[in-house]
């Protein structure tokens, strides 16, 4: 039976740092081929923990959080939005199984090791204090635990440090206060996370005082690099996220291994080996042999004689000639990171996929791997929605389940949910999708056009071309309406 792996990150709607190491671990596995189908989703990035069942065809799918603790996250959030009732849920004749997140399996003491040895080659360990950080959260006690657990293994196993101490930032022990917790001369600082995002490459450096004010993001600076820094008479060596550690591949399929030896999985299929995998449905087939190639979103598509296919920007037809080339589908991912103006774009389905590029793809796996770092889970989506399968959640269910910051999402009222959808939803500004979900189960939207008020189900399936589908309201709507509930509150108190 075919395998599928489904890695979960964080994802930001600030830059592409925080969901980079989720795809680059997913990359390294793809490439050894353990799985037939690996797939990444994410909270504040596309695909969504919502769609991404979309993208995989396999009955055996292994989840695994590429989170650091077993904390509110893993507890709560990616549960609920992936609809996992513990470890081991059935849907239909498919079997989904739900790891525990990356952070807590035993293997990344090594790599807590092995990064501190890198971070200051050469300092011997009799004479340095390994301070391990966490953020530290009043919403779950489970968010320390993880650090605390490395802090014992690596302090009870003998390995040389003079202090191995845990620092966090909200919470005592506070990272702010290394200098008075540890005494040795050497303090080597590892930011026990997924991802150099805000927190290790702005809010650190700050507490630790290595700067003053917050930097650039991480792709944009040096801050892991001028090590080390003198401050109150000792040398600090920082180091970058431990989750951007290219072994953490094998730490995801550590914890797959563990889970299928705890739950008596152990028999195993080998990757590649299910035909049916290969196998396109008819709607698919179809447009992939189109003559003349199709068109999805802001991209062309065009089959080559020998079976290869090549892909470039609507706009740039008339100026194939002058186009960069790039040859994988990992390079359709970094060709939507960002606009022509060099903003990120954390909604791969805004209007603004930048010009000036080719993409040559060898064959029609590489293509559809490619299509789905460009506009992620839309084949899938679109495969669905003709196979009327697809499954829409009402704006006014997801804003219903939040939790945390966003629970008073659900308190806008019916009219500032139509205009908010009006504006965060725009097809010619802000996103090319068409929308596929009501405002609640009696009420339709009325600000946008919907699916069907479009007749695409009727023009789409005759003409068989692929329409960017919007299943389920995304994070940036959540994230508009928690807003607006927040700012209703702040007016009705003055």
């Amino acid at each position: 039976m075919s395998t599928a792996l489904i890695l979960v990150g964080h994802g930001s709607t600030l830059n592409p740092d925080s969901s980079a190491p989720t795809h680059q671990h997913a990359d390294e596995i793809r490439r050894r081929g353990v799985f037939d189908e690996v797939a990444c989703c994410f909270w504040k990035e596309e695909p969504s923990m919502r769609e991404v069942f979309y993208t995989v065809k396999s009955k055996e799918i292994f989840v695994v959080p590429n989170f650091t603790s077993e904390g509110y996250f893993c507890q709560e959030v990616i549960p609920r939005e992936l609809r996992v009732e513990g470890p081991i849920t059935k849907r239909g004749d498919t079997n989904i199984y739900y790891c525990a997140p990356v952070g807590v399996h035993p293997s990344m003491t090594k790599l807590l090791l092995k990064r501190a040895d890198e971070v200051a080659p050469g300092v011997p360990r009799e004479q340095t204090a390994l301070v391990i950080v966490g953020h530290g959260t009043s919403l779950n006690e489970n968010s320390t635990k993880a650090i605390k657990d490395q802090v014992t293994f690596i302090r009870e196993g003998g390995y040389g440090f003079a202090e191995v101490l845990d620092a966090y930032m909200e919470e005592a022990p506070f990272v702010a206060k290394w200098n008075e917790m540890s005494t040795a001369p050497n303090v080597v600082v590892v930011p026990f996370f997924i991802a150099d995002g805000l927190h290790s490459y702005q809010d650190i450096p700050v507490l630790l005082g290595i700067t003053n004010e917050p930097t650039a993001a991480a792709s944009q600076n040096d801050v892991f690099w001028h090590n080390p820094h003198d401050l109150h008479g000792r040398k600090l060596y920082y180091s970058s996220a431990i989750g951007t550690e290219a072994l953490m591949a094998d730490v995801v399929l550590d914890q797959v291994s563990d889970f299928k030896t705890r739950h008596g999985l152990t028999k195993e299929t080998a990757a590649g080996s299910n035909a049916s995998l290969l196998k396109h449905g008819e709607a698919l087939e179809f447009l992939l042999s189109r003559e003349g190639g199709f068109r999805i979103g802001q991209v062309q598509v065009n089959r080559n004689d020998d079976g290869s296919w090549h892909c470039h920007h609507v706009d740039d037809a008339e100026n194939r000639g002058g186009l960069q080339a790039f040859k994988t589908p990992e390079d359709a991912r970094s060709i939507a990171t960002y606009d022509d103006a060099g903003n990120f774009r954390a909604l791969k389905t805004a209007p603004t996929l930048r010009r000036g590029w080719m993409l040559e793809l060898s064959n029609t796996s590489e293509l559809l791997l490619a299509l789905d770092f460009l506009y992620p889970a839309a084949v899938g989506l679109w495969e669905h929605w003709l196979g009327n399968t697809l499954e829409s959640v009402s704006l006014r269910e997801t804003l219903g389940r939040q939790t945390g910051m966003y629970r008073f999402a659900k308190n806008i009222t019916d009219e500032q949910a139509q205009q908010l959808v009006a504006e965060v939803c725009n097809p010619t500004s802000k996103c090319l999708r068409a929308i596929s979900w009501s405002l609640d189960s009696e009420q339709p939207l009325t600000a946008l056009p919907t699916l069907e008020q479009m007749n695409c189900n009727s023009e789409c399936k005759r003409s068989s071309l692929p329409s960017l589908l919007c299943v389920a309201p995304c994070g940036q709507v959540i994230s508009a309406a928690a807003e607006r509930s927040r700012l209703s509150r702040t007016t009705s108190r003055q």
